[in-house]
C-alpha cells in the first residue's frame, strides 16, 4: 500500500509517497506523540523491518498524517496500530522543525506536531511486533542520561527533541528538575 504524506514541493503542500519524501529529503508534516505517566516516559525501540532507524529507541509514538488527516486524529490512530494503546487522547504541545540524516540517504526534514499523554497507572499496552521490538518505561532524567551516554542507541529525533525542544515537550518536568 502507498501511503501520501503532506510535503511541501516547490513551496506548496502536496501529497507524496512517504518513502520519496525521505529519498527526496521534502520537508513534511509529522506528528511525535508522549505518553507519560509519574514522570515517566514510554519509549519504543523500532522494529527490525522499519526502512529507517530499525532498532533504535525512540519516543512513544511517531508518524507522518495521512494526506488530509488531522495531527490529533493520527496520534490517536498510531498510538493503537503500533502500541495497542486506546482509550487516551493526547493534548497538543507545541509544532517544532528538524532535520536530520535517517541513515541510507534518507533524510526526515519534519514539521512534527507533538503530542503529550498523561497515562493511568494501569495502562494496557501491547506492541505491534511489526513496529515495535520493545518498549520501556523510563524517568526523564534518566533518559536524558542514557541519550548523552549512548546516543547512537537513540533515533535522531529524539536526541533532537531532547536536546533543542526538552521545555516545551516535558514542561513541568523540565522546570521541577
Amino acid at each position: 500500500m502507498t501511503i501520501m504524506i503532506p510535503a511541501w514541493v516547490d513551496g506548496k503542500l502536496e501529497p507524496v509517497e512517504k518513502l520519496a519524501a525521505h529519498q527526496l529529503g521534502l520537508k513534511h508534516k509529522a506528528v511525535s506523540v508522549f505518553v507519560m505517566n509519574r514522570g515517566r516516559v514510554l519509549i519504543q525501540q523500532r522494529a527490525m523491518g522499519k526502512y529507517h532507524t530499525p532498532g533504535l529507541w525512540a519516543n512513544t509514538c511517531c508518524t507522518h498524517p495521512e494526506w488530509d488527516e488531522d495531527p490529533a486524529d493520527c496520534a490517536v490512530r498510531r498510538l493503537n496500530e503500533e502500541l495497542g494503546i486506546s482509550g487516551i487522547y493526547p493534548a497538543h504541545r507545541d509544532q517544532v522543525e528538524y532535520r536530520a540524516d535517517v541513515g541510507d540517504d534518507l533524510i526526515e526534514h519534519e514539521v512534527v506536531e507533538i503530542f503529550v499523554a498523561d497515562a493511568p497507572d494501569d495502562l494496557k499496552v501491547n506492541p505491534n511486533p511489526e513496529e515495535v521490538m520493545a518498549i520501556e518505561w523510563v524517568g526523564f532524567y534518566d533518559l536524558a542520561a542514557q541519550v548523552a551516554r549512548t546516543p547512537d542507541k537513540f533515533t535522531p529525533w529524539l536526541r533532537i527533541y531532547l536536546q533543542e525542544y526538552k521545555s516545551a515537550i516535558f514542561g513541568d518536568l523540565v522546570r521541577a528538575g
